[in-house]
């Protein structure tokens, strides 16, 4: 009879990805209280819908990205579809009559989310062998 022992005393993800999901907690936690900055009355702002939408990925990408931490691999790619929805939601800003501030905050809120990503699914270089 065998035995298999699951070891979890590291996480496995190296220092790349755990920026990555650090960037990605932040990220979503910067948006989870987006509900209760609804546009007052006659201002430009998302509609209520989308920031309702915008708290419940926050949540998500939170709970995602602390189960990715502790090294699950599904996780990480629920966290990373979660800050891609989120950074979609903005986009309209740029199509739209917008202040220019929103515009910014969009456009880097982009560049985060690329950023975010890229280092959450970046690997450790493996070595390879090249055959003469």
């Amino acid at each position: 009879m065998t035995s298999t022992t699951l070891d979890s005393t590291g996480s496995g993800l190296s220092t790349k990805q755990k920026v990555g999901v650090v960037l990605c907690i932040l990220y979503s936690l910067s948006n989870v209280p987006s509900v209760l900055e609804a546009p007052a009355d006659g201002e430009a702002g998302p509609p209520m819908a989308i920031l309702v939408v915008d708290t419940v990925l926050g949540v998500v990408g939170i709970v995602a990205g602390v189960m990715a931490w502790r090294g699950n691999r599904v996780a990480l790619r629920v966290a990373a579809g979660a800050i891609i929805v989120l950074t979609l939601t903005g986009l309209p800003a740029f199509f739209v009559d917008m202040p220019m501030f929103i515009r910014a905050i969009v456009a880097v809120s982009v560049v985060l989310t690329l950023i975010t990503v890229a280092l959450m699914f970046s690997g450790e270089r493996r070595a390879t062998s090249v055959a003469d």
